[in-house]
C-alpha cells in the first residue's frame, strides 16, 4: 500500500515534472538558435563544469566580468525499472575566471519494481562549489582545482528505511589538460580523487562513512557536420561498495559513454578551457549496478542517458 501511494502520488505529479522540464527545454533550444556567439561550458550531472558525471578543472568562465551570467542545464537518465527515472535541472555560475558554484534539483520518477522500487523517493538537493588552483597552461602542465558537492534531502534507500531526509557530500580534487600535439584531433585527459560519503551520487543514498575514490575521463573531439565539433568521452568513476541500510550490497565502478555535440563549437585547438560553447547535447550509455547482493538486481547496467546545456 505504501509503495501503491508512493507511486501515485508521484505519478500524478509527473505531468508537473514534464511541464517544468519541457519550459526548460524550450528556453535552452529557443535561446541556442537565436545566438551563436560561444560564452559558457557545459554542465555535467550535478551542475558543474564536467562530462557527464565527472567535474573538469576548468569552472565557468566569466570573461572580463567579476560573475558570469547563469549556465542551465538538463539531464535525464533512464535507470531502469528498479531505480526509475531521474531528472536534474542544474544552474551554475563562475565567478573571477577562478570560482563556480551552483545549485541542482534532482528529481525522481519511480520504478515499478514491487519490493525494491519503494526504497526510492522523490526529489532532493544538491548545491557545488569549485575553485581552480592552477590554470591550464601550453606546457604539460593542467588546470588543478578544488571542489565540493553536498546533497540534502536524500530519501533514498538508508533514508527510506529510517524515514527521515539524510545528507552526503564529497570533496574532490581534479586535473584537467588539453592535449592539442595532433592535428585536428585534440585529446582532453581528466583525473581526480574525492571523499565521499554518497552512494551512486546520492542515487542510491549513503555511504555508511567517507571513503576515498577516484575518478577520470577521456575525450577526443573532431569536426562535424557544420560547423560542430563532437566530442567522444568515456569515464569512470569508483564508488563507495558498501550503501547504508543494505548490508551485504556491493556497489561496482561506474562507466559512461558519452557522445557531446557543440552545434557551433570550434575544435579546443587552445585548450577546451578556451573554447566556451554557448550551446552542448551530451547523449550516453551509464553502467551504474546489476546485481549488487543475493536476490538483488537494480538492473541498471546500461542505461540511456541524455543532457542539455546552454550558457547566456
Amino acid at each position: 500500500m505504501r509503495h501503491q501511494s508512493h507511486h501515485d502520488k508521484f505519478g500524478s505529479g509527473t505531468e508537473k515534472i514534464r511541464s517544468v522540464l519541457a519550459s526548460v527545454l524550450m528556453a535552452i533550444v529557443v535561446a541556442g538558435v537565436a545566438v551563436s556567439t560561444a560564452w559558457s561550458q557545459s554542465l555535467n550531472w550535478e551542475g558543474q563544469d564536467g562530462v557527464f558525471i565527472t567535474p573538469l578543472a576548468y569552472s565557468v568562465p566569466t570573461g572580463s566580468a567579476p560573475v558570469s551570467l547563469p549556465v542551465v542545464s538538463y539531464h535525464f537518465l533512464d535507470a531502469g525499472p528498479v531505480l526509475g527515472r531521474f531528472h536534474q535541472i542544474s544552474i551554475s555560475m563562475g565567478a573571477f575566471n577562478r570560482l563556480e558554484f551552483g545549485y541542482t534539483a534532482s528529481l525522481h520518477q519511480d520504478g515499478d519494481t514491487a519490493g525494491l522500487s519503494s526504497l526510492w523517493s522523490g526529489r532532493f538537493n544538491i548545491v557545488h562549489g569549485k575553485l581552480n588552483l592552477i590554470r591550464e597552461r601550453r606546457s604539460l602542465l593542467p588546470a588543478l582545482s578544488v571542489g565540493f558537492v553536498a546533497r540534502a534531502g536524500v530519501r533514498n534507500v538508508g533514508g527510506v528505511i529510517q524515514g527521515k531526509d539524510t545528507s552526503n557530500q564529497d570533496f574532490y580534487a581534479v586535473a584537467t589538460k588539453t592535449f592539442t600535439g595532433i592535428r585536428k584531433l585534440p585529446l582532453v585527459f581528466n583525473a581526480g580523487f574525492k571523499a565521499t560519503s554518497a552512494s551512486l551520487l546520492g542515487l542510491a543514498g549513503n555511504a555508511p562513512g567517507y571513503y576515498g575514490r577516484g575518478f577520470g575521463a577521456v575525450a577526443l573531439a573532431f569536426t562535424g557536420p557544420g560547423r560542430s565539433t563532437i566530442l567522444l568521452a568515456s569515464e569512470v568513476m569508483q564508488q563507495p561498495r558498501k550503501i547504508e541500510g543494505l548490508p551485504g550490497a556491493v556497489i561496482p565502478t561506474t562507466l559512461t559513454y558519452a557522445v557531446r555535440i557543440i552545434p557551433s563549437g570550434a575544435l579546443p585547438l587552445r585548450g577546451w578551457g578556451v573554447e566556451n560553447p554557448k550551446l552542448t547535447i551530451d547523449f550516453g550509455v551509464a553502467q551504474a549496478a546489476g546485481n549488487i547482493m543475493p536476490g538483488v538486481d537494480l538492473q541498471a547496467r546500461h542505461q540511456f542517458a541524455f543532457g542539455i546545456s546552454y550558457g547566456f
